[in-house]
């Protein structure tokens, strides 16, 4: 079983190319073309199993791709966040040596009946005293169900706020935990950040409020969740390394009191899997300096126009039998997707050679999280094609940058 728009790499392309130009070279492709780095995912994740004081969760929904699997699992990767029984599935059918937890603070009663008596999840997510009810019936009442509390934090820095959809107060959540710590199961407490999070004191914080509502609830806990949120660099966006979030982790768990055998989670996604992709486009048409392009909002692009991201651009021109790349003279663009929908457009502005036109193609970087997720077949343009390539990630650059707007009198 599979997740919608997603196939195995192997129904794609078998052959491996040096990099996205060599692609373009032998392929001239019609469509977008997504180019996988398995490499640059198996590093990523030994990076963060071997950085991270504990256990290392994919966030499966940022990317569910089986060749993405597939290599984060070569790195270490023995744990999946996840939300959804067919993300459940897709994991419990590829691998026989991995954990699921089920992290989705509302689920579907036949989701987590499945999850438990068929795949052998044990721990799921709450915030509420109905879903919690919920969880106990449907998993029969069992004694090893764990139950982790998800408790809403402050947003920070983060690109994208989830606290607005989930999550519970101090003293909510502190009720929960009494309420299925007397039920006689094992409890544990969450939170999330925010995606993108760039401020690492974000999670010294949220532990701080974490260990307010320890104090509140008076129960020994299992498990500290510190979640997701961990950036990636994009145009315009510099995070500090992981180390740092780590460190901030580390300064917030001082000050709580847990038990010898609490585990420690995290959740990561974007920072895993967004540098082992790249998407390469073609130009349709320019129109002064807007590009029309081959992929969209309804594709694989719409975190460049909801979530504002700048990702990593550069130009692939074919030129007789072989492909130069463009990253000097550069100018600025905006880019229009191939849909007739007039909300199609990712207004940037992006820095791309100044000549460019019809038939260049376009690298991508940073393309690996959310952009398969996210897709849609909308007025039947939906990216479907994946090659290996074997150069190292594609990631910003300082000539990425836009120019600072200067008045005449600062000239």
């Amino acid at each position: 079983m599979s997740l919608p728009f997603t196939a195995p790499l192997a129904a794609h392309e078998h052959a491996a190319y040096a990099d996205a130009a060599a692609m373009v070279a032998a392929l001239r492709p019609e469509q977008p073309v997504y180019c996988i780095r398995p490499h640059v995912l198996r590093e990523a994740a030994r990076h963060f199993v071997e950085t991270f004081p504990g256990k290392v969760l994919y966030a499966v929904k940022c990317n569910a791709e089986p060749a993405f699997l597939d290599a984060l699992h070569e790195g270490g990767i023995r744990h999946f966040d996840t939300a959804s029984l067919p993300e459940i599935s897709v994991v419990a059918e590829r691998f026989a040596d991995t954990t699921s937890y089920f992290m989705h603070p509302v689920k579907q009663r036949g989701g987590i009946r499945a999850a438990y008596g068929q795949h052998g999840v044990r721990h799921f997510v709450v915030d509420h005293a109905d879903e919690l009810a919920k969880v106990m019936v449907e998993t029969g009442g069992a004694a090893d169900a764990v139950i982790v509390v998800r408790l809403a934090t402050a947003r920070g820095a983060a690109v994208y706020d989830l606290g607005g959809k989930f999550g519970a107060s101090p003293a909510q959540a502190a009720a929960l935990l009494r309420q299925a710590y007397g039920a006689g199961r094992r409890v544990g407490l969450s939170f999330h950040v925010g995606s993108q999070c760039l401020t690492p004191g974000s999670y010294t914080a949220a532990l701080r409020l974490a260990a307010h509502t320890l104090d509140l609830a008076g129960v020994p806990l299992s498990v500290i969740d510190v979640g997701g949120g961990f950036p990636v660099a994009y145009v315009g966006l510099h995070p500090p390394p992981l180390e740092d979030y780590v460190a901030a982790i580390r300064a917030g768990l001082a000050g709580m009191e847990l038990p010898a055998e609490c585990e420690l989670w995290c959740e990561p996604g974007r920072a895993l899997v967004a540098a082992g992709a790249s998407l390469v486009v073609r130009v349709e048409l320019r129109r002064d300096n807007f590009l029309y392009i081959n992929d969209g909002v309804y594709g694989s692009l719409s975190d460049l126009k909801y979530a504002g991201l700048r990702f990593p651009m550069r130009v692939l021109r074919p030129v007789g039998d072989r492909v130069e790349v463009l990253e000097e003279n550069l100018g600025e663009f905006s880019l229009f997707g191939p849909t007739c929908d007039a909300v199609d457009v990712m207004e940037g502005p992006y820095r791309l050679a100044a000549d460019v036109r019809e038939g260049d193609y376009i690298e991508i970087g940073q393309a690996g999280a959310y952009t398969l997720e996210l897709r849609t077949d909308f007025n039947g343009f939906c990216p479907d094609r994946f090659v290996e390539v074997g150069d190292g990630a594609f990631l910003p650059t300082a000539e990425m940058e836009p120019v600072p707007f200067l008045s005449a009198a600062a000239e």
